[in-house]
């Protein structure tokens, strides 16, 4: 279409005649109930109006230069290239973005854009739409468009409405207050566009967001009134009513209820929405260099996917999603006993930055109350299940804003994230059985405590090569020789051949009294207690991780074990009952207990005094801001206990202090069991793993096992302990740990918590709160206000607005001053300092640095002189050599004024903060006084920790040669941790931002927070090898034992 006359004159013939083409042109395609968006100057397409009403506003003021392309009118996105977008955004930058997220989220509706597609499938109509929702596009619309009150240009209705709805769940306002705020609104502005009530305000609110489905489930959890059951009455299987007893010509009120929010169109507006878009295709896009481990796009099971299935793999939009689910106790720590059950999406297709975050979980059920659906969730998944399938087989239609075109989408769930107890719940293994470990499966000898009436877990010495000599060793084990090798991974088909036999039931979930026993129906226990309709999705056999093990409570347990032997607490794992297990055994005689119910200490027990040292280090710890709880609150000095750790603190107890605090109390075989037992969860736990060194760490924590078996009796060994051996084959097929961990999903938990208000209804609360807290989540990432998703790092260390101004090239300042800035005059000395060390450490001075050097040598001809001396005049010389050097009339015009400014030195005034931010983190300042310096010294001790101390600091300014000063990007935290034996001395502990990947690329992408901090520990293998070949040298010679044995008394437990 020729469009040349929007160049001409207003008063020509071929400027009307163009002008009606374009009107006929935009009311056949682009109209809604006969008005189209008046692309005048005034209104700039926020406004709708008729035809004649359009065509006297295009003669009146001219028609948009530079609106070539009619996209706003029904015209075709095929001619239309990147740049040329570009243009038109330009020429509409002052578009109400209200308006462009009504189009974002109800594009996969009802654009036009539908006709451009990269499938040669044909699309449904558009006007297949229902009314319902043209009816609300149309209501958006219109409130977008009005504005709040006359002559009000910043405020629409709508988008004051989302301002609003905003403040009200950022700030936890209630609705009573909402509603007296509206009224108080509409009584102060008469003529303002206010809904009266705030009822009306919320349906606005949620014309723009994603609803979900009420489901009625039997009081039992034994079906779902849905389908073709959803007009029934009475359920099933246990023949319950599936309503509230109430009185005649009442409206019926259902037991319970699930709250399903469908998963297709949450899909659909990652793609529609143009913020987001182009992220869901990172897992294809993004580069891995180094070929590490960094996302679970480079795991065994991802790659394995991809070839069963290259239909799937060929479209990288299609998406692959993790499935999560835990309960929780709305009620807090009330009395009463309710757990709700939400599961939770998550899809892998976007980067690491925010692939885990918070605000990428789609919630995609509420499992209701009051009792854990065990293995009757797959009652409620089904409508999940459903969908899955049909995204599996058919897809859906799906708008890309990124690459402007329709496409198929599909989706596959590739894992479950649950903790132990959820395990069993979705994949039908009874986790309360000898049998309990998923992966070892039927291929285990099931160990009985009889004293201490527990199951333990042995046997890691199958896990060694066939020549070890552990495996001949018999009474520092389980007394057998063990000749066994490693269990097999089961595949999805041998599984399903398990499952053949199994004779599903549904659990009735009744009530029982608390204190009396289960009724055993059947004497023999069932090992698989269902077949998981997980396995109704057609790929799911094909999977080779199928649900994974949760480290952060492994971790936790793990932990708890450890602390709680050594310190020989109530839930120690040594006691009389343990001993008197070891003793029915018949292995570890120096370990039975006599007569009298008194028996030897472990190696690993502390003394008296070992405890107040141990729990002195970990008290006495000062921790950077946002590294972890206060962990010196968890212990009591007088009882030398510790009590109430979560998870979180047992994650940095395990891999960070720990170590520390043990260094100086057992003999060295001892610490380097537990040292290494540390260290590997360290390793696992790190955000990018070498795939050639996960065998190594797989044989590290088997050895480590086999040693904690020799030193620890089997009451030890719970299953927690046990799973460890099999963490690494999980890194090894699904990625890094970090993406298939609870502690995204328990935050998330918390934070669905926090929702409810109304304790009758809290599975409503929270659905409904989710709902307007994901459309503002949404409106954020168009409108500058806060939330969720834009909400800054707890270290925000980008520049102040005001200091953007004084950026400079050389120095960009990436980075945030806390609090008012103070005067500070540099001395002389202080000035030279400062300025060689800007010189001798800028990139953009190495050239002269060089060419300085050079001349130094052609000075000395005589004499060559040494690699030293010529940095010593470096050091001295160059300042001024380099000055004479810039400002040289023959070359000052070619030197840039960064460098003539770099050149000249700094200023006598300089600026102090109290604290600033940097690289993630925020620096403090401190005091130089007696109470903060110790004895000098630096040194490493046979575990390779760095100590300190700083009684004398080198470097401290009062030498011309000192280098007192470093550059702000050059700082790192570090922290550290007093030893309680060497007095004086205190171990150095760096610490890496959790907010940063390396993708083994030039320049690091800061991004979401993490929960821990990356410390590399790998310096400590070869000593942990050593001591650990020294000691079971002994103990096996039978000396070791002995020796430690007669320096210790007796003591009978509970003194």
């Amino acid at each position: 279409m020729d469009k040349s006359w929007i160049d001409m004159p207003r008063n020509t013939d071929e400027y009307l005649d163009g002008l009606d083409k374009f009107l006929d042109f935009a009311f056949e395609n682009g109209s809604i109930n006969d008005t189209i968006r008046c692309p005048c100057h005034k209104c700039r397409f926020n406004k709708w109006a008729t035809r004649d009403d359009v065509r006297d506003h295009l003669i009146c003021k001219a028609f948009p230069e530079n609106y070539k392309f009619w996209i706003w009118h029904g015209e075709k996105y095929e001619e239309i290239i990147s740049e040329e977008i570009e243009v038109i955004v330009e020429a509409m930058q002052d578009t109400n973005v209200v308006l462009d997220m009504i189009n974002d989220a109800f594009r996969v509706n009802r654009d036009h854009f539908m006709e451009s597609t990269s499938s040669d499938e044909p699309l449904e109509p558009i006007n297949n739409i229902p009314t319902e929702g043209h009816r609300d596009i149309n209501d958006l619309l219109r409130d977008g468009n009005e504005e709040l009150y006359e002559g009000c240009h910043k405020y629409s209705k709508l988008s004051f409405l989302l301002r609003l709805y905003h403040i009200k769940c950022l700030c936890g306002v209630t609705e009573k207050a909402m509603m007296l705020i509206l009224e108080l609104l509409k009584d102060a502005f008469e003529y303002a566009k206010i809904p009266t009530s705030f009822y009306e305000a919320k349906k606005v609110i949620h014309k723009l967001g994603l609803n979900y489905t009420k489901i009625d489930v039997c009081t039992n959890n034994c079906m779902l009134y849905w389908g073709e059951d959803e007009r029934l009455d009475i359920c099933k299987h246990c023949e319950k009513s599936r309503w509230k007893t109430k009185g005649k010509g009442k409206k019926k009120v259902p037991v319970k209820v699930l709250r399903y929010f469908p998963l297709k169109p949450r899909l659909q507006r990652l793609f529609a929405c143009s913020k987001t878009a182009k992220s869901m295709r990172w897992h294809a896009l993004g580069s891995n260099p180094d070929g590490l481990l960094r996302h679970p796009r480079d795991g065994e099971a991802w790659k394995k996917f991809d070839q069963i299935h290259p239909g799937f793999a060929s479209e990288s939009r299609n998406v692959r999603l993790g499935l999560a689910t835990d309960g929780f106790n709305p009620y807090g720590t009330m009395s009463n006993n309710y757990s709700i059950w939400p599961v939770i999406l998550n899809p892998y297709n976007r980067p690491p930055w925010e692939c885990m975050r918070q605000t990428s979980l789609i919630l995609s059920m509420v499992i209701p109350g009051k009792r854990m659906p065990s293995k009757n969730i797959d009652v409620f998944l089904q409508p999940l299940i459903k969908e899955l399938n049909e995204l599996w087989s058919e897809g859906v239609h799906t708008y890309d804003s990124s690459l402007n075109e329709v496409f198929r989408m599909r989706a596959a769930l590739m894992w479950t994230i649950s903790d132990f107890p959820g395990l069993s719940a979705l994949s039908g293994w009874n986790t309360y059985t000898g049998y309990v470990c998923p992966s070892c499966n039927f291929d285990t000898i099931p160990c009985r405590l009889d004293y201490s009436k527990k199951w333990c877990f042995m046997g890691h010495r199958r896990f060694l090569e066939r020549g070890h000599k552990f495996r001949l060793m018999k009474k520092h084990f389980d007394g057998t020789i063990e000749e066994r090798g490693p269990p097999l991974l089961l595949s999805g088909s041998e599984i399903l051949k398990q499952l053949d036999a199994v004779n599903v039931t549904i659990e009735r979930n009744v009530e029982s009294s608390s204190r009396t026993k289960r009724a055993r129906v059947e004497d023999k226990v069932k090992q698989w207690k269902k077949k998981s309709i997980l396995f109704d999705l057609p790929y799911w056999k094909d999977n080779l991780l199928r649900y994974n093990l949760d480290v952060m409570h492994i971790e936790k347990n793990v932990c708890d074990n450890v602390l709680y032997t050594l310190l020989k607490d109530d839930k120690s794992k040594d006691h009389l009952q343990a001993r008197q297990d070891i003793k029915h055994m018949g292995i570890k005689e120096d370990l039975w207990p006599n007569e009298n119910g008194k028996y030897l200490p472990l190696l690993f027990t502390m003394t008296k005094e070992a405890r107040k040292i141990f729990l002195s280090t970990l008290k006495n710890v000062k921790i950077p801001d946002g590294y972890s709880s206060n962990i010196s609150r968890c212990i009591d000095d007088q009882t030398t206990k510790i009590f109430g750790l979560k998870s979180h603190d047992c994650h940095i107890l395990m891999q960070h202090l720990l170590p520390l605090a043990i260094r100086n109390i057992f003999p060295d075989g001892v610490t380097s069991v537990l040292v290494e037992f540390c260290s590997f969860f360290k390793e696992l736990c790190c955000k990018k793993l070498n795939i050639l060194d996960l065998d190594k760490l797989q044989y590290r924590i088997v050895l480590t096992l086999c040693h904690l078996e020799v030193l620890l009796p089997p009451s030890f060994f719970t299953v927690m302990v046990h799973l460890t051996c099999n963490l690494v084959e999980e890194v090894r097929l699904g990625g890094p740990v970090h993406y298939r961990w609870m502690y995204p999903i328990e935050r998330e938990l918390g934070h669905l918590k926090s929702f409810v208000r109304n304790k009758a209804q809290p599975e409503g609360s929270i659905s409904e709160a989710y709902l307007a807290e994901d459309t503002l989540n949404f409106y954020s990432l168009y409108e500058e206000v806060e939330s969720r998703m834009n909400r800054g790092r707890r270290v925000d260390d980008r520049p102040n607005d005001n200091d953007t101004s004084q950026i400079s090239s050389i120095y960009p300042q990436f980075r945030r001053p806390i609090g008012n800035s103070s005067t500070y005059t540099l001395t002389p000395l202080e000035k030279i300092q400062a300025h060689r060390y800007l010189l001798l450490n800028c990139p953009k001075v190495k050239s002269y640095i060089d060419e300085f050097r050079t001349s130094i040598k052609r000075r000395a001809r005589s004499r060559r002189p040494s690699a030293t001396e010529i940095e010593k005049i470096v050091t001295k010389e160059f300042a001024n050599w380099f000055l004479n050097r810039v400002t040289n009339p023959d070359i000052t015009d070619l030197v840039s004024d960064d460098i003539k400014y770099l050149a000249r030195g700094p200023m006598s005034v300089a600026r102090r903060y109290i604290a600033y931010n940097i690289n993630g983190f925020k620096f403090r300042t401190m005091r130089r006084d007696q109470d903060t310096t110790r004895e000098r010294g630096f040194r490493k001790d046979a575990w390779q920790f760095t100590l300190v101390n700083f009684s004398r600091c080198i470097h401290t300014g009062e030498r011309e040669e000192h280098d007192p000063f470093i550059e702000a990007s050059q700082a790192q935290m570090v922290y550290y941790v007093d030893d309680e034996v060497n007095k004086g001395w205190s171990v150095v502990v760096h610490m890496m931002p959790r907010d940063l990947y390396d993708m083994g690329e030039v320049g690091d992408v800061i991004c979401e927070s993490e929960a821990y901090h990356e410390q590399d520990l790998n310096q400590w293998s070869s000593f942990v090898d050593s001591h650990l070949k020294a000691e079971y040298k002994e103990i096996e010679l039978g000396r070791a034992v002995g020796r430690n044995l007669l320096r210790m008394e007796a003591y009978c437990p509970g003194e």
